[in-house]
Order: C-alpha cells, then structure tokens, then sequence
C-alpha cells in the first residue's frame, strides 16, 4: 500500500512537472534603447521575494525582499537600468522595467517569486528590435544606391521598377557595428536606356519595412519663364519635403507644414504647392544641373531627380524678332508719311 502510495505521488509530480515546463515562454518585443517592461506575476502576499535572472550565463539581473531592492550582486550589464514597481510588489506584480535596451540584453529570463503561500517561476523570452527608421536613395553617375543603418535584427533589401524590368550588376552589402546593428547598403547600375524607370527599394525587418522610390526626367526651359518642377505624386499626407540642387545644396524644407527656403535661393522660388511642386523664376545657365525632390511620410520615401537645361538663347532671339518687328513698323510709318506729305504738297501746287 505504501509503494502504491509513493508510486501515485511521483507519476503525479511528474506530471505537474511536465506541465510546467511545457507551458510557452512569454514574448516580449523590446525597442532598441528604450525602455521596456518584462511581465511576472503571483499571489500577492507580505514580505514577498522576487529574484529576475538572465538564463543564459546565470546573470543576476535583479532582487527584491525586506521591503527594499538588493542589488548588491547584481550584474553589471545591469546597473542603474532595472526596476521593479514597488508599490505593486505586495499585491503580485513583480514586473520588471528594464532600460536602455541593447542587443545584448536579448534571451530567455525567469522571474522567480517566494511568499509564504509559495514560490512562483515565470521565463519570459526578450526580443530586441532596431525597426527601420529611414532608407536613403543617392544616385552617383550610372549608379543608384539604396541604404539604410542601425537596424535589428538582421535586414533584407530587395528591388523593382515600374514598369517591371530586370535589375542587374546589383551589390549588395551588410555590415554590422559596435553596437550589433546592422547597415545595409545595395547598388545596381542604372542602363543608360531606361531612363523612364521607377526604381523601388524596400528595407525589411520582422517587426517593419520601409521604402523608397527614385525616378529620373528631363526638363527644358526658357531662362526668363516661370518653371515648375513636379515631384513624384503621392498617396498619403507629405510630413518632410527637401528639394536640393545638384544633390547636395538644399533649395527648400519642409517639416510638418513650415517651410524655410535657403537665402541664396529666395530670388528664384516663387511658390511650392500642396505636393511639393516648386516654382521657379528667373533662372540662368548658374541654376542649370539637377533639381532632387525628396518626399518623405511614416512608410516610404520617393525621390525625383529632374535635369534643368536653361535655353537662354531663345529668349535672346525672342527679343532680337520683337526689336525688327518694332523697327519695321516704324519704317513703314515713316514712309506712310512721307508719302502722305508728298501727295499733299502735290495738291497744294495744283
């Protein structure tokens, strides 16, 4: 009976140990340098101890009992970033806040709490994430290239055009920091005749992905003549507009709904519209190169690179035809006149 007894007691702690150990971890997706709460819970109780702990390497992340932290042999990784909420540790939340996450800081946790009622195991799996905060489109002769920096985890980058044609000589690079944050950077070469392209590149994590898109036109224009240069249309509301000249000086920004225009470019921009169109007036052979527009909201960036050639001698020639025009009337009134007096006299005489 006593075998029988012990028998029963064993298969049923095996049991309750299959079922702890079977039940899923909780996730948590923590933000790269923010701060970030890791969920524990038990039946509240006074006097309770609350221990967290980083599984991998055993790392005494924090503790908790006599009504105070102590911390003295917490890890150092740790230091000034951990915190429970004090107030709530009595009624069962032994939550733990965590701060200034890094890459470092993810892996499996376990929140270990003991009252008098008794003792409690909860493992919680830390996932850090470095979303994609912005992808860059530069082109630089024949070649166009798409990047983007300090992403977690690991980032894929890929290609497309509009309409639909084949990318090729396309390298692609990734490099990871100091910090274990990835740069990604891919460059194909652009086809001298594929001018008429989109070219889309899309940066892409688990937690986000975000865009990019360059198009490429040409524009010719009288240097006397308002000129509008159009950016590539969009479908939701523009938050960030710059237009820059020759790829590096900045024409005009826009942030939310301010826009400030360069003192070196006030003479010459007229208006900017709604969409981000640019104006222009009185331009001359100095302003002649390419007009870059970059559009920017919450998901995608579209860039449009638009080539300016001033056509200044046909202004010259407009007003060299109006002078012979203006000139030959005056000719001809003149020998009207003449003419006029001469019948005149004629009738005088007679």
């Amino acid at each position: 009976m006593i075998r029988v007894s012990c028998t029963m007691f064993l298969v049923v702690v095996e049991f309750l140990w299959l079922l702890r150990v079977s039940r899923a971890d909780s996730q948590v997706s923590c933000i790269f340098m923010e701060r970030c709460i890791l969920p524990c819970s038990f039946h509240g109780s006074s006097e309770p101890v609350v221990h967290w702990f980083k599984t991998e390497g055993k790392l005494h992340v924090h503790s908790y009992y006599g009504d105070q932290d102590q911390l003295v042999i917490q890890h150092q990784r740790f230091r000034s970033r951990t915190s429970l909420f004090k107030d709530q540790v009595y009624r069962g939340n032994a939550s733990l806040q965590l701060t200034e996450v890094n890459v470092q800081d993810e892996g499996r946790y376990q929140c270990y709490t003991s009252t008098i009622s008794g003792n409690t195991e909860m493992f919680i799996i830390l996932n850090v994430d470095a979303p994609v905060r912005k992808v860059d489109l530069q082109q630089v002769g024949q070649r166009i290239t798409c990047s983007s920096e300090g992403i977690y985890p690991k980032p894929e980058i890929t290609w497309s055009t509009s309409p639909s044609s084949s990318i090729t000589n396309n390298k692609t690079t990734v490099h990871q920091t100091e910090q274990q944050l990835y740069n990604i950077t891919s460059s194909p070469i652009l086809p001298n005749s594929d001018m008429d392209l989109n070219y889309s590149c899309v940066v892409s994590t688990r937690r986000n992905r975000k865009s990019a898109t360059f198009r490429q036109q040409g524009l010719v224009t009288e240097s006397q003549s308002e000129t509008i240069i159009h950016c590539s249309p969009s479908h939701t509301p523009v938050t960030n507009l710059i237009w820059r000249f020759d790829h590096s000086q900045i024409i005009l920004t826009k942030t939310n709904s301010q826009y400030t225009v360069s003192e070196e470019w006030k003479q010459h921009v007229k208006d900017v519209s709604e969409s981000g169109s640019l104006t222009l007036q009185d331009l001359s052979s100095d302003q002649e190169g390419t007009y870059t527009c970059e559009l920017a909201d919450a998901v995608e960036a579209k860039i449009t690179n638009i080539l300016v050639k001033i056509n200044e001698g046909n202004s010259s020639n407009v007003g060299a035809i109006v002078g012979v025009v203006i000139a030959v009337i005056v000719v001809l009134g003149l020998l009207v006149t003449l003419l006029v007096l001469r019948n005149n006299q004629k009738c005088f005489f007679s």
